[in-house]
């Protein structure tokens, strides 16, 4: 169900289980575990290492965290750019998963798409200042006007033009 509300409409995902008597036990068990997928209807469950594309590891990794986090207590989650590959509509819906999940705990997610930014309740900027000898890293916390100069920026590139500012205001107004 996580995976079609991402997007991978008749999509399955499985997870195969083979005991491995042969084995002595270990540390992690005995069993050989697998994560099979079908991202497609009609196609057969394969490895997903084999067969998951950047765009749908992203999504299928999502859908995981996302039921694994309504199924535990956990004050806070962190994802790196969990949308990756990923553009659009699908974009949007990652977005408002990533902002549901907030209801009752605290997210932070590392993202590049203005769909995913602009769900958030917070905005942060992070920069990398390159010097001769030396690189720094800053983080700044994004007033509303620095946010829709930012989603502007997210969606139209260098230029920013009244119509991606108007888009940007637009996307943050959607919270």
């Amino acid at each position: 169900k996580a995976m079609q509300e991402l997007g991978m409409q008749g999509g399955v995902f499985s997870i195969q289980v083979t005991p491995d008597s042969t084995t002595t036990f270990l540390p992690q068990g005995t069993d050989h575990v697998e994560f099979m997928v079908s991202a497609n209807p009609g196609q057969p469950l394969k490895p997903l290492t084999k067969v998951a594309s950047g765009g749908e590891l992203s999504r299928i990794s999502l859908a995981i965290q996302i039921i694994a986090a309504q199924k535990l207590t956990l004050p806070a989650l962190i994802f790196d750019e969990v949308d990756t590959g990923i553009g659009g509509g699908i974009a949007e819906v990652v977005g408002t998963q990533l902002r549901a999940l907030s209801h009752n705990r605290q997210v932070l997610c590392v993202t590049h798409l203005p769909q995913v930014a602009s769900q958030a309740h917070q905005h942060y900027l992070i920069s990398k200042s390159k010097e001769k000898a030396s690189t720094s890293t800053n983080i700044r916390q994004l007033s509303h006007p620095d946010r829709v100069k930012e989603i502007a920026r997210m969606i139209g590139g260098i230029e920013i033009t009244e119509a991606t500012s108007a888009l940007a205001e637009e996307m943050l107004h959607k919270e």
